[in-house]
């Protein structure tokens, strides 16, 4: 039998001093602590058998992904269809005590969080990520393959592999920064999925209560 897994990073974390919605914005790269968690994970693969490198276009994923690459040998592809989600809130401020969410002209766009109206929708991302992660697979058939991206892409396409439905609190979402979320495929099959935090320990402090609570 063939063997093959595909895994699923996210990003370290981002300097953000404003607290922005980024999304696709350019500009963001990664903070001090983000570039530990880079040259962290580039330890943590570099005992794996990784034979194929994929990252989203974006600055944070580009950074985080090259410690590993260097380490490997190997040249990261980059790939559109596990960009972050577009989203109509990006560049706004949305998580503190002067959120524009709480400004009535924004109301419209968080009409209906099923689909949700604020941005792509979850159907179109867990398909992209699908299709991504199944010609990763092929590649690297009966080794591994490492694709760096974003949260939700990751989440969706777990809730998609694991059959479970992909509307969610995303206040309820398992991948913190850096996370793995591994796909195993056997002769082609999916055969089940797997989560990590191999550096937990650098995590935000904000994000160690959030895992506190799960």
């Amino acid at each position: 039998m063939s063997t093959t897994r595909v895994h699923l990073m996210r990003h370290g974390e981002v300097h953000n001093p404003g607290r922005v919605l980024y999304g696709r914005l350019p500009g963001y790269n990664l903070s001090e602590r983000g570039q530990r968690m880079a040259t962290r994970m580039a330890d943590y693969w570099a005992d794996h058998d990784i034979t194929h490198l994929v990252c989203s276009p974006l600055d944070r994923t580009r950074q985080t992904i090259a410690p590993t690459a260097e380490r490997l040998g190997l040249e990261p592809n980059l790939d559109h269809r596990v960009i972050e989600a577009a989203n109509l809130l990006q560049g706004r401020v949305v998580n503190s005590r002067r959120s524009d969410l709480f400004k009535p002209w924004m109301w419209w766009h968080l009409r209906n969080p099923l689909r949700p109206s604020w941005g792509e929708s979850y159907r179109d991302i867990a398909a992209r990520m699908r299709d991504a992660v199944v010609d990763a697979a092929s590649i690297a058939d009966g080794h591994e393959a490492l694709i760096v991206t974003h949260q939700l892409p990751i989440w969706l396409a777990r809730l998609s592999a694991e059959g479970r439905p992909l509307v969610h609190n995303p206040a309820r979402r398992e991948c913190t920064l850096a996370s793995v979320t591994t796909l195993t495929f056997v002769d082609g099959r999916l055969s089940g999925t797997e989560y990590r935090e191999p550096v937990a320990d650098l995590l935000p402090p904000k994000d160690k209560k959030l895992l506190a609570g799960l």
